[in-house]
Formats: C-alpha cells, sequence, structure tokens
C-alpha cells in the first residue's frame, strides 16, 4: 500500500484497514509506505484507539524504514526545468519522510 495518509480515512475505512491489517497480521507480509511518522496515525485514521491497534499488529515482526529527502519525482523535474517551485529542505513540501513497513 503506497502513500498511506495521503488523505484522512473515514471511520468505516479506518475500520476496514484495521480488519485488513488484523487478517494478515503473523500470516503474511505486508508493506506499506507512508508520509506521515506514525505519531500522527491518530488523525489519519480518526481514531487514536484504531490507529494505535493497527501499529501493534504492523510493527510487531517488522522492519521500519525511514527514509527523508527531497521527493525523487520534485527533484528530476527542478532538474529537468519543468518545476521552479518550493527550495529542498527537511520542512518544504518538496521533502517528506517515508516509512515502509514489512
Amino acid at each position: 500500500m503506497d502513500e498511506l495518509g495521503y488523505l484522512p480515512l473515514e471511520v468505516d475505512a479506518a475500520h476496514l484497514f484495521f480488519q485488513l491489517v488484523n487478517r494478515r497480521y503473523e500470516r503474511g507480509g505486508f508493506l506499506l509506505t507512508s508520509n506521515r511518522p506514525v505519531g500522527e496515525w491518530g488523525s489519519v485514521f480518526g481514531d487514536a484507539v484504531v490507529a494505535t491497534a493497527i501499529l501493534d499488529r504492523l510493527i510487531h515482526h517488522s522492519h521500519v524504514v525511514t527514509i527523508r529527502g527531497e521527493s525523487y519525482r520534485l527533484r528530476e523535474k527542478r532538474r529537468s526545468g519543468l518545476f521552479k517551485g518550493f527550495t529542498s529542505g527537511p520542512s518544504s513540501p518538496g521533502a517528506k519522510a517515508n516509512e515502509a513497513t514489512t
């Protein structure tokens, strides 16, 4: 799953996502990316309890890889001269942290 948290999930969608994670828990792999730190997942799922339950299952037996830096897409557009927007930096919209969990 790519870009989890790009948009907040509705309550029903958050509960369905929990059910998916719960069914996969200790049965198979799960890979996801997010540009939101796990501390913000309560707002992503609209419920801190659901977010905690999801994280509990995702993080147990996992490898978390945090990648920080400018978006590759924006960097390539900037290099080609197609984008002259924001400057790169840790707090600019072009910078993000991705977390991949397996």
